[in-house]
């Protein structure tokens, strides 16, 4: 069955006085692209998250959030050595001093230099609590996977009623393309009378005519085409191997099979159910956009 690239899974989870926030939303994208923004505590594990969400999923791009809210989620504050800047500051007096240098000395400076400064120390997660962090994602994860899947039903519905509204037409092109041929033949008959005021018809240079342009506007083989595309297209709609690339390539071909037929019907009534079909197929390539 196949499988929408919109969709949205949020869930939270308590653990050791932190909540576990994870939010996993995807849209359309050709191939698979996976952002994912999380705690610098938790940067060692990135990979390893990234392939699990790789495993879920062939195409679109998937935006997955990891936070942690409560005591200790927030980052330790960068801590500042008075006196090493101090330090600093009076070498620079000196300097200014000794040199006669007019500029003052500025708080730029001063942060050139970097061991003023200490990096927040960085936060100690345990092995229980990372556990729970998968747990939560794998949850959101699901979540958004059973949403691609209930957008993919409503797809399949639309998409299935779109390829029996195409059949249908094919159906009626199929009935009318030998009455286009009695219809011609008609027409050139009467023409010929009239150009020749009444004379009779060469009946066999006629029938040649006939012939010539039933042979040029012959559509059998593209109508069959067709049909054996529409009854693929069902097919694939229903398998576990329905993907949107395939889908695209079969639309393709649905379409040159239809402008085809447009190109050699040489008919109104055909030509309008061409215009009609193409209608729809534009539609089918719109939802097919969005299939996984």
């Amino acid at each position: 069955m196949i499988k929408s690239m919109t969709g949205y899974g949020r869930v939270e989870a308590l653990c050791d006085g932190r909540n576990i926030v994870v939010e996993a939303k995807s849209v359309n994208h050709r191939f698979l692209e996976i952002a994912l923004r999380m705690p610098a505590a938790l940067y060692p594990l990135e990979m390893e998250y990234k392939k699990k969400i790789g495993e879920r999923f062939k195409r679109g791009r998937i935006d997955v959030s990891i936070r942690l809210e409560g005591e200790g989620a927030e980052p330790s504050r960068v801590n500042l050595n008075m006196e090493v800047a101090r330090n600093y500051f009076d070498v620079l007096i000196r300097l200014k001093n000794e040199f006669n240098i007019p500029e003052p000395i500025s708080l730029k400076n001063l942060t050139s230099f970097r061991d003023i400064f200490t990096p927040p120390a960085e936060t100690q997660l345990d092995a229980a609590f990372l556990n729970q962090v998968e747990m939560t994602l794998q949850e959101a994860l699901s979540m958004l996977v059973n949403m691609r899947q209930d957008e993919g039903i409503s797809l399949f519905s639309d998409m299935q009623m779109r390829l029996r509204a195409i059949g249908e037409t094919m159906e009626t092109i199929r009935s009318r393309a030998p009455q286009v041929v009695l219809e011609y033949q008609k027409r050139l008959s009467d023409r010929i009378k009239e150009l020749t005021a009444g004379f009779d018809l060469d009946a066999a240079r006629l029938a040649q005519e006939v012939a010539l342009m039933a042979d040029r506007c012959d559509i059998t083989e593209e109508i069959v085409r067709m049909q054996s595309h529409i009854g693929q297209f069902e097919t694939l709609l229903q398998s576990d191997e329905a993907e949107g690339r395939k889908i695209d390539f079969l639309l393709q071909e649905m379409n040159r099979e239809i402008n085809t037929i447009g190109s050699k019907g040489n008919d109104v009534e055909i030509a309008r159910l061409v215009i009609d079909a193409k209608s729809e197929l534009g539609k089918l390539r719109e939802q097919a956009q969005n299939i996984e």
